[in-house]
């Protein structure tokens, strides 16, 4: 880089690239490519080497292999980095200076950000599982309302930063790059705490801000099961530069790994797009539909899917014109295309409600996904229409437009749009969130006047899902959502009056050309790297109820054995064993908020014969009605000795959240 800080790379070549130059596709995370990724990277670059194009995954700086420090998320200096590291591919006797960008998650969020930056020798970009809006759509708030996830990727992100460098790459002065990381660590939740509502910090880097800055080609991609579909159809609609979308039923995951299936030949996919922007061949996908989804079939709820049934639809515009928004009245306990008179009702959740919410965002884990929701139902405010008579198809946001009242001048609302199956069960479609303090916008949050009636309206997640005959909407509205969601600072009564409260459904007529669509192939890679499991570490989703104190405990374990510590697996082909275990614990008792309590303990291990890095850490939060309470812990061994220990408590005031 121009200040000196070098970035490492792992470059895959076509054999004929040092005589014969070729387009480059770059990816970009700060997620170790030595080890991290590694599973997940060779059978992807190498397929994309085998096929002509020079693929590199680079370290942001402070990660990995690479110099520096990672002080943040999407910084700057990271796109900074990231043009100068295009510039020089651009120019390397290999490359014949056409250049792509893709990523997943943290990669498909800088793809978006370095293309606003119109660096020249970027010509196209694919990005999956990213959003467009950093405040109202990511991982920290939605709705106005502090996602617990917020925490955990913090954590994930805290104990990663800690990470040391490979001593086969960097040499001896890998203990002094691992030693300036520790002493530099960033309690990452601390920041975007102290951003509770969408100022600029938010707004750098989201992309929705202007659209008009990106003019390269973007192919926009995301899974119902992930939490970020929302992204794909506002960019289809904001962005003016050549795009598509894709949605299918995956999790945060690339669609040739896509768990809930199916999976498809998304690296032939991803060919055919590079082949027309980087190569300039025709190849036919951009005369195809602009928007294409897997209209999910009704399943009864499951935490866990290897597939959902579905079909492939398609539209060729974005917004379509085809979309019909079917309107419901809410009348009291049920959704009907006429008003009854007008009447109130009356709801004041528990504060356990959500058990039944799963997780934020999709990994393809067992147990992730929402279960059946009448546990939560039974807390709720429901809605139901009349069974249907034939099948309804949506595909959108769906919106619900309430007028309330709350006794507080604070509160939030959950509202779910349930497939409620003839058997009573009830299966998660979609879901909103609004902060209500955040009801005219995310930038000058307003309390509420106790008692006095609004007009709030809340946009449901998108989806595209078939509800068939017999089946019922349902409507559910909370006042709380735990653990996905931190409570209010005091329990809230909430009366919905029915007068001018509805429900906006994107219906979607049946297309015949659906059934015309190009097949996906089967997904296809090159070989991965050999691996073996040395210990290994189960997964495991517990809720434990004290009847006597009321209190809820959820914990969530991954890869990991209490008294034996996390799943070991050993990379053959370098020699390095790596381990990562992490434990979620939330605890709320059902009547009060501010007994609300996260912890999320992570071990890691990194080693190799004659050297051993362990990476200890811990982080809690818990609030009063003023103040978060953050409290954060690392320990970092070497060769079973502590060589640094960091202890953070920190108090952050409530912002109307």
């Amino acid at each position: 880089m121009e200040d000196g800080c070098r970035l490492a790379a792992r470059i895959w070549l076509p054999e004929e690239a040092p005589t014969t130059p070729v387009p480059a596709i770059i990816e970009y995370l700060p997620y170790r490519k030595r080890a991290g990724t590694r599973e997940r990277d060779e059978p992807m670059h190498r397929y994309f080497a085998g096929h002509g194009y020079a693929a590199i995954r680079i370290d942001l700086r402070g990660s990995g292999e690479s110099d520096g420090l990672l002080m943040d998320e999407y910084l700057e200096q990271e796109q900074l980095d990231g043009i100068q590291a295009i510039r020089w591919i651009a120019e390397q006797p290999w490359c014949n200076g056409a250049v792509g960008m893709m990523g997943v998650s943290w990669g498909g969020f800088n793809a978006l950000q370095v293309a606003a930056c119109r660096p020249p020798e970027l010509r196209a970009i694919i990005s999956v599982c990213s959003s467009d809006d950093r405040y109202a759509d990511d991982a920290h708030f939605m709705g106005g309302c502090l996602l617990s996830e917020n925490l955990i990727w913090g954590s994930v992100l805290f104990t990663l930063n800690a990470q040391p460098p490979d001593p086969d790459l960097v040499g001896n002065r890998w203990r002094d790059m691992w030693l300036q990381r520790l002493e530099n660590s960033i309690l990452f939740p601390e920041i975007w705490l102290q951003h509770q509502r969408r100022d600029e910090y938010w707004r750098h880097g989201s992309i929705r801000e202007d659209y008009s800055r990106i003019s390269c080609p973007v192919y926009a991609v995301g899974g119902w099961a992930d939490g970020y579909s929302n992204a794909v159809p506002r960019l289809l609609a904001g962005l003016r530069a050549p795009r598509k979308g894709l949605v299918g039923p995956w999790g945060h995951l690339y669609p040739h790994l896509g768990t809930p299936g199916p999976a498809i030949g998304f690296l032939q996919e991803a060919l055919r797009w590079w082949d027309q922007w980087l190569k300039g061949m025709d190849t036919g996908i951009m005369r195809e539909p602009i928007y294409r989804v897997w209209m999910q079939e009704s399943v009864p709820p499951g935490v866990s899917f290897r597939e959902r049934p579905g079909r492939w639809v398609a539209e060729s515009q974005w917004p379509s014109p085809r979309i019909r928004l079917r309107r419901l009245e809410i009348n009291p306990g049920s959704l009907d295309p006429v008003p009854d008179p007008p009447a109130s009702m009356f709801i004041a959740s528990p504060q356990d409600v959500g058990l039944a919410a799963g997780s934020w965002c999709g990994f393809g884990l067992e147990g992730e996904l929402p279960g059946d929701q009448r546990e939560d139902d039974g807390k709720s405010l429901c809605f139901d229409s009349p069974p249907l008579n034939e099948t309804l198809e949506i595909l959108g946001a769906p919106q619900a437009t309430l007028v309330l009242a709350v006794n507080r001048p604070r509160g939030f609302l959950a509202v779910r749009l349930n497939d409620v199956a003839p058997d009573g069960s009830s299966a998660r479609i979609s879901y909103g969130l609004l902060n209500l303090c955040h009801r005219q916008d995310h930038e000058n949050p307003l309390p509420l006047k106790p008692g006095e009636p609004v007009r709030v309206t809340i946009r449901l997640n998108d989806i595209a899902h078939a509800f068939p005959p017999g089946h019922r909407l349902r409507l559910a509205i909370s006042t709380s959502y735990w653990p996905l969601v931190w409570p209010s600072p005091e329990p809230v009564n909430l009366t919905l009056f029915t007068e001018g409260s509805h429900l906006h459904l994107p219906e979607r007529p049946p297309l015949r050309k659906d059934a015309e669509l190009r097949s996906f192939p089967p997904a296809e890679g090159a070989p991965g790297p050999p691996q073996t499991e040395i210990t290994p570490g189960p997964a495991q989703r517990t809720v434990e109820r004290d009847l006597v104190s009321g209190e809820v405990r959820h914990v969530i374990s991954t890869d990991i054995e209490p008294r034996r510590g996390p799943a070991i697996w050993r990379m053959e082909d370098i020699g390095l064993e790596l381990g990562h275990g992490i434990i979620e614990t939330f605890r709320i008792r059902g009547d009060s908020p501010l007994s609300a309590e996260a912890e999320i303990v992570q071990n890691t291990v990194t080693r190799r014969e004659g050297w051993e890095v362990k990476v200890n850490t811990r982080l809690q939060c818990s609030a009063d009605a003023d103040f978060f309470f953050l409290m954060a812990e690392i320990e970092a061994l070497e060769g079973g000795k502590t060589v640094f220990r960091r202890h953070w408590d920190r108090r952050i005031p409530r912002d109307f959240t």
